[in-house]
């Protein structure tokens, strides 16, 4: 490369990094980040405004060995239900309790489209990550739902805890062989009857002896991640452990 080229190629590249400052300002001020919380503009993306953060709650290690609920008092231990009828799971791991604040999140992300809410929960999430964990697998959509969302939720939250995490992702490990409905408002056993048979693992070599982590949004009643842990096991995972940016925890608030 001639001299008349590097003096050309500097001026270029002196020019670009002269205009970058003031065009990342300008977009900053038009299009501020704003809390994914309340959408109220803040200092950087993904950041609560002071408001939500106080009004999330955290959860740790502090609570049920197996299912995560708090045992109060800074107790340990599993809780009298999973003594009593030891789950499938590996253990829950949730990043918040859900409730206002936390549940905007995967409201924003699913019917509002806000994809970069996902890496927003994905950060949390990658904290809780079990120990042992070597394969993420997120919970998947019916195709006719993907088709109509434009995306998977669990991928893209998924995605993110992989890269904080450096624990690959089979983003395609299971599949949602059949449509399930709203399970909004129907009773334990129709739940799981309308999970039952829905959920196939696309190759079982995949899982076959494998610590895996399920990804997913929100933690209900745990009847489709109940339906994806027993699918799993039966396709030889050795263990399964469920992540979810928030679960449901009776009596919990912002």
């Amino acid at each position: 490369m001639g001299a008349g080229s590097k003096q050309a190629r500097f001026a270029m590249e002196w020019g670009r990094a002269v205009l970058a400052g003031p065009l990342m300002a300008l977009t900053h001020w038009a299009l501020p980040p704003r809390c994914p919380g309340c959408a109220e503009p803040v200092e950087a993306d993904h950041r609560f405004c002071p408001g939500c953060w106080g009004r999330l709650r955290f959860l740790d290690t502090l609570g049920c060995a197996t299912c995560g609920i708090p045992l109060g008092d800074g107790l340990a231990g599993r809780c009298g239900t999973c003594l009593a009828d030891p789950p499938r799971h590996a253990g829950i791991h949730a990043a918040v309790a859900y409730g206002p604040i936390a549940r905007q999140l995967p409201i924003r992300l699913k019917h509002g489209g806000r994809i970069g809410v996902a890496e927003t929960m994905a950060g949390p999430m990658a904290r809780r990550m079990p120990p042992g964990a070597d394969l993420l697998i997120p919970v998947p959509l019916h195709r006719w739902r993907l088709w109509r969302r434009g995306f998977n939720q669990a991928v893209l939250i998924g995605e993110g805890v992989s890269r904080r995490s450096g624990v690959p992702m089979a983003r395609d490990g299971l599949r949602r062989v059949r449509a399930t409905p709203l399970l909004r408002g129907l009773s334990p056993k129709q739940r799981h009857k309308a999970v039952t048979a829905a959920f196939r693992v696309t190759d079982p070599a995949v899982v076959k002896g494998r610590h895996v982590v399920l990804v997913d949004d929100v933690y209900t009643t745990g009847a489709t991640a109940g339906a994806c842990v027993r699918v799993l096991l039966a396709a030889g995972a050795a263990s399964v452990a469920i992540l979810c940016w928030a679960r449901v925890i009776e009596g919990a608030g912002d």
